[in-house]
């Protein structure tokens, strides 16, 4: 129980660091918190700052999410309903640090790093869901919401695995989906933001 805590609190901790922010100020000394949505996560790194800075975001956040469920692995023994727990923890740390005053990101990236440990058949197969949606549509967010809603009934059906991982993944996707509730609204409203990679180095 005791390492299993302690792999809970490690995995907020680690989802906790604010690599967007980070990144940001340490290029241009500017907040990336009053630029462009105001989000901390790649997608916006790369609308205002450049793809430099968004895809080393992006490969730190899917790090930190890899990261956490791993070493919850290494201090429990391997136990799955711990590892599961850690990968909750990662997205809410991302979502909520306590080094930016609870205001984070989407938790998408940290998403995908702690169930590529976890589950990477599953998250495979919705990664490929959200590249062909992002490619048609044109919007990262409606690729982020129909893979996170897809992404339980992958892992069900190709892991069969114990239910707490099956109610990981469930509470992960309806997290991913619910933190896109602007966009959702955007979306709705025709003005949501279309990914564009721009001329920014």
């Amino acid at each position: 129980m005791t390492y299993g805590l302690a792999a809970f609190l490690s995995a907020y901790l680690l989802g906790a660091i604010p690599f967007g922010f980070l990144l940001v100020k340490w290029q241009t000394g500017a907040d990336i918190r009053v630029a462009g949505s105001g989000n901390i996560g790649a997608t916006n790194v790369l609308r205002t700052t450049g793809r430099a800075a968004a895809a080393g975001t992006l490969v730190l956040d899917i790090a930190k999410g890899f990261v956490a469920v791993w070493l919850a692995g290494r201090l429990t023994g391997g136990n799955i309903h711990w590892m599961s727990a850690a990968a909750l923890a990662v997205m809410a740390g991302h979502a909520f640090p306590v080094f930016l005053g609870f205001r984070g990101g989407k938790a998408m990236a940290s998403f995908v790093g702690a169930f590529l440990y976890l589950t990477p058949i599953p998250l495979a197969a919705v990664l490929v869901v959200f590249l062909v949606t992002v490619a048609v549509t044109r919007f990262v967010s409606m690729g982020s919401i129909l893979s996170a809603g897809t992404f339980p009934l992958a892992v069900w059906l190709i892991l069969h695995p114990p239910l707490s991982l099956v109610a990981a993944a469930a509470v992960a996707g309806a997290f991913i989906i619910y933190r896109h509730r602007a966009n959702i609204e955007r979306l709705r409203a025709g003005t949501e933001h279309v990914l564009s990679f721009g001329s920014r180095k």
